[in-house]
């Protein structure tokens, strides 16, 4: 490894050497996993007792350590006093109870507060599924990197148990319905055991109380382009006289939840980075076309990406001879690495632009290194310059898209962390301070100035209006055209540079 960073700080490493020396994201991947079994209870002391104790049965190679959170949503039947003795006798379950009967979304929120694991899983108190299934399920997180797993009921296996005929059709329809909203091809979005990637569940909003979470869940999923696979499962259903829960009434709700998680994009929680407001922008598909069209005929085969987010222009770029997508954001780098598996060409890395041991790996590796909304946001600024000259070979060129306009510096800069808005003049004085030798700075976006002005400076918004959003990006084609013409600078300036020296 020392043999490899000297050669490349010397810029005499190859790319294929490079490729070797950085782990690819199945490399990286664990061989077993600390595993979370979330267990939500409800009047349920004939089952409970029998339903924790073939969970905490369990054992396979794939499961690393294993922890229980049960969280009892004020049980009046006795089952608090069960699960008491249950806690005291075995370390690995952890116990909260609530004030007042909450719904099941509320205690897998409780639970989720307390889970340590890798992958979260949910089990229900009653005895339906099997947690001699959950192994299997674990396998797509372990062998393909997925970020959710959801056991179907309803795919091939050996053999499934023939289930309700009528229930099952409602199912199906609320599956087909999701599928519709989400495009993804689910069979049983109703199913308990759902298993999630624990930071990335951490990073959802979730606000719903009862079975509506089922729902919710999976659209967010779907929204945070997480990669869901499913795994087929045994199911052993009660019937209602036997004390199952679900009713007609909550059928009604997860339609209306479908619509309403459908047309709501609230799949971030708030956090330091802004991931919930950058959202709004990343979603817009036709303008990262835009900007990814604007920026291609400078980008190279060996390339460096700063600040790459959910892969927007990641996946314009790809594939290359060469490609590092680099990010802070931990919900960020989570989607990146799964998005990278099956590509051999991509790394992906936490690299803070501010830091420069986090180049030290890669000086000298790239012909391009891109950075787009992000100078705005250091506080060095020719130290992060410096660092990105350090990455890229002899002649490599940086290509960088900054916000423009100082008059424009209103709240939403403010909310973004925005240091500054540029002009040309400054971000030419920067990038030749930095030693660069600059190319061309040119403008990107003059349709959204007024816009920009109108919510920043004049209504002093603190967020994107998706109404605004989903208008520009259904006449974007036109925006395309009207943009050349406009008589005033882009709401954005692109500075392209080579290393030079």
């Amino acid at each position: 490894m020392r043999a490899m960073e000297i050669g490349l700080i010397q810029g005499e490493t190859s790319t294929p050497t490079l490729l070797t020396a950085l782990p690819t994201t199945e490399q990286q991947r664990r061989r077993a996993i600390a595993l979370s079994v979330m267990i939500p209870v409800y009047n349920e002391r004939h089952l409970v007792a029998a339903s924790v104790g073939r969970v905490l049965a369990l054992q396979s190679e794939r499961i690393s350590r294993l922890e229980v959170v049960i969280v009892d949503d004020r049980s009046k039947d006795g089952s608090w006093e069960i699960l008491q003795r249950l806690a005291a006798a075995d370390e690995r379950i952890k116990l909260i109870r609530h004030e007042r009967n909450m719904g099941k979304g509320a205690a897998l929120r409780t639970a989720l507060e307390h889970v340590t694991g890798d992958v979260c899983i949910v089990h229900d108190a009653d005895m339906e599924y099997n947690p001699a299934d959950i192994p299997a399920i674990l396998e797509p997180f372990i062998e393909e990197g997925a970020d959710a797993v959801f056991g179907s009921r309803y795919i091939s296996a050996q053999y499934r148990r023939a289930l309700m005929f009528r229930h099952t059709q409602i199912n199906r329809l609320i599956t087909s319905l999701t599928n519709w909203a989400t495009d993804l091809d689910l069979t049983d979005v109703e199913t308990c055991y759902k298993a999630v990637n624990t930071r990335l569940l951490k990073s959802l909003p979730l606000r719903s109380n009862d079975f509506r979470f089922e729902i919710e869940l999976t659209m967010k999923l779907a929204k945070r382009r997480a990669r869901i696979y499913e795994v087929p499962i045994r199911y052993s259903p009660r019937s209602y006289e036997e004390g199952k829960k679900i009713r007609a009434r909550d059928g009604i709700l997860a339609l209306l939840a479908i619509l309403k998680y459908w047309l709501i994009d609230d799949i971030y929680m708030d956090d330091a980075y802004g991931s919930n407001i950058l959202n709004d922008l990343q979603s817009a598909r036709r303008f990262n076309q835009w900007m990814a069209d604007t920026l291609r005929p400078h980008i190279g085969d060996r390339v460096l990406e700063i600040g790459a987010g959910i892969g927007n222009l990641t996946n314009q770029f790809i594939p290359r001879e060469f490609y590092v997508a680099s990010d802070i954001n931990p919900p960020y780098l989570e989607y990146l690495r799964s998005y990278s598996m099956g590509k051999p060409y991509m790394r992906v890395m936490h690299i803070d632009a501010c830091e420069r041991a986090d180049f030290e790996p890669i000086q000298g590796a790239f012909d391009t290194a891109i950075m787009v909304n992000v100078l705005e946001h250091v506080a060095d600024e020719q130290g992060t310059l410096a660092n990105l000259r350090s990455a890229l070979a002899p002649d490599g060129r940086v290509v960088i898209l900054v916000p423009q306009h100082p008059s424009l510096y209103g709240s939403l800069d403010e909310v973004l962390g925005h240091r500054e808005r540029y002009t040309e003049a400054g971000l030419r004085k920067s990038l030749t301070a930095a030693g660069f030798e600059v190319e061309k700075v040119f403008d990107f976006n003059r349709v959204s100035v007024p816009g920009w002005f109108l919510n920043a400076r004049l209504l002093r918004r603190t967020n994107f209006s998706i109404v605004q959003l989903k208008f520009l990006e259904m006449i974007m084609p036109l925006i395309r055209l009207l943009d050349r013409v406009l008589p005033w600078h882009g709401i954005s300036a692109i500075g392209v540079a080579r290393k030079t020296g």
